[in-house]
């Protein structure tokens, strides 16, 4: 066996190994050895149509190495709020409401995502008091009634930002870092709530 076809050889066992892959990190590994070894085979091997094939897959493999390595790395930093707030703030719009003023009652259907910017809101039913910073709002979109699940009333005068439902359920399904924060901050909220009030989580009479 010559030099040559042994690039060709390992070029096939590379391509195998992706094949048998079950996650897409070494699957994408085992594609970028594939065509590494098949560009240099079909070179001293004077193929021309499997060097262009691979000259093509190499960019392509190489990109979505990135992006998997990209989102692993996101998703290790999700455990800071910062990051999922920096991710809203270009979508924000700021409303100011009054004291005891309501942000939503339980029963409504989900329109909005809020953020609080300033001072302190009350969710009522489990009586869980939110300060600035915080994310609220989040569990009524992934219930089946679509309804919300508790009241939210401003203690005192609150400045309060707000995304619309298209805009929040897009970032969750397209930013994975995101998607994982806000899936951890409603299971948080939730078990919260059941354990101070479960009976707070019965359906509204009627909806």
């Amino acid at each position: 066996m010559s030099w040559i076809d042994l690039l060709g050889w390992i070029a096939a066992g590379f391509t195998l190994l992706a094949y048998g892959m079950r996650t897409m990190l070494p699957l994408r590994i085992a594609g970028i050895g594939a065509n590494v070894f098949f560009i240099a085979y079909s070179v001293f091997a004077g193929i021309v149509p499997t060097l262009a094939l691979h000259v093509v897959l190499l960019p392509f493999n190489l990109y979505r190495l990135w992006e998997i390595l990209r989102t692993r790395r996101d998703l290790k930093a999700v455990s800071a709020d910062r990051s999922a707030l920096e991710i809203l703030g270009p979508y924000l719009s700021i409303t100011r409401y009054g004291a005891g003023e309501p942000v939503f009652a339980k029963g409504d259907p989900p329109d909005h995502l809020y953020l609080l910017k300033s001072g302190r809101v009350l969710l009522e039913e489990i009586n869980v008091e939110l300060g600035p910073d915080e994310i609220f709002g989040e569990i009524a979109f992934f219930t089946d009634a679509r309804e919300r699940t508790v009241s939210a009333r401003c203690i005192g005068p609150c400045e309060i930002a707000r995304i619309n439902e298209e805009t929040f359920l897009k970032l969750y399904y397209q930013n994975p870092a995101f998607g994982l924060y806000i899936m951890k901050l409603a299971t948080r909220r939730l078990m919260e709530g059941m354990a101070k009030r479960p009976l707070a989580y019965q359906p509204v009479k009627g909806s």
